[in-house]
């Protein structure tokens, strides 16, 4: 995995509410904001939701209580044949293509697609089946870890693992399953726990609303950040609220590569873009007064001003008490 630069995941998810036109939409906004990749996700409804499996709050809050958990996931979803024309209009595009499976058949669906990264939802860490047919299949693996702890995820890991996948080739997401996710519970300290599991790479899935948080992860080292997006906030569904549109989508790419520039390498050093500034903004030893040569320096007749590149202040002691080796005159730069 490439741990030199941040991996932008712009969400597309089933935000195109089953239209394919909608989600050929999506790889175009999603490549122009600037995102490495653009995922969906995949799934056939029955195989994934009972009839008797409640929506999530948030979701009876966005699309109603009239219809189950299923039929609004019916209605949502592409076909399964959609994916590879799909994947093949990301590559022609120039952005990578990836898509999360919520079942075994959407695995194997997948599987042909070549993408780099496995995409693994929260929901799927304890579905021991799921994540040996996902070990079985190879490759790399970005695993988010909502509504779990850290024996879970662990164990997670160690079932892929011990279906093939390197450790190294495992990448963890901290994340928050709510949409979106209130301020108090992001805990965004919690992505330095995981790396105790000695993952390939660690990340960050945003549900929050803006774009504040997914940088701030950034700024504390999240290698992977994936982020919601939508055409149009208004449209019907029950993850448009808490996605960005194409606008911020963009602000937020670009706010993580400033993030990515300026985090640097650690080491404390001169900048070339600062270097000019030593002389401007640092001070030498100047005369105080008018001096005359073989006159004593004194604290009375020497002083510190800019600029800086003169005698440094720092040897004020070794100047004092020794004689001017010429005439000085008032606020010029002494001389040793």
């Amino acid at each position: 995995m490439n741990k030199d630069k941040v991996i932008i995941i712009a969400e597309a998810g089933v935000n195109h509410n089953g239209d394919y036109g909608r989600a050929v939409e999506m790889i175009a906004a999603a490549k122009e904001a600037g995102a490495d990749y653009v995922k969906f996700q995949t799934a056939v409804p029955e195989l994934v939701i009972s009839t008797v499996a409640p929506k999530a709050e948030y979701q009876k809050e966005t699309t109603g209580n009239a219809e189950s958990q299923l039929e609004m996931c019916r209605k949502i979803h592409l076909k399964l044949d959609d994916y590879a024309p799909l994947a093949r209009l990301c590559e022609e595009a120039g952005i990578g293509f990836m898509s999360t499976p919520f079942d075994l058949v959407s695995i194997d669906c997948l599987y042909p697609l070549g993408m780099d990264f496995w995409k693994i939802p929260s929901g799927e860490i304890t579905n021991l089946p799921y994540l040996r047919k996902i070990a079985s299949k190879g490759g790399k693996v970005i695993l988010s870890t909502g509504m779990s702890d850290l024996d879970e995820i662990s164990q997670a890991m160690e079932i892929l693992i011990s279906g093939g996948i390197a450790r190294q080739d495992i990448a963890l997401l901290h994340c928050n399953t709510q949409y979106p996710t209130p301020m108090r519970d992001v805990n965004l300290m919690a992505m330095q726990q995981l790396r105790s599991l000695d993952p390939g790479m660690v990340g960050y899935s945003d549900h929050t609303v803006g774009i504040e948080i997914p940088v701030a992860a950034v700024a504390l080292g999240a290698q992977i950040i994936e982020k919601h997006f939508t055409l149009d906030k208004l449209l019907p569904g029950p993850d448009h609220r808490a996605s960005l549109d194409p606008r911020e989508l963009a602000e937020m790419v670009k706010a993580i590569r400033n993030i990515e520039l300026a985090k640097g390498d650690g080491i404390k050093r001169v900048s070339d873009s600062e270097r000019p500034n030593i002389v401007v903004a640092r001070k030498s030893i100047i005369a105080a007064r008018d001096i005359k040569r073989g006159e004593l320096l004194t604290e009375e007749n020497m002083t510190v001003k800019r600029p800086g590149n003169g005698v440094s202040p720092m040897l004020w002691d070794k100047v004092i008490g020794t004689r001017a080796a010429r005439d000085f005159a008032a606020d010029s730069l002494i001389e040793i």
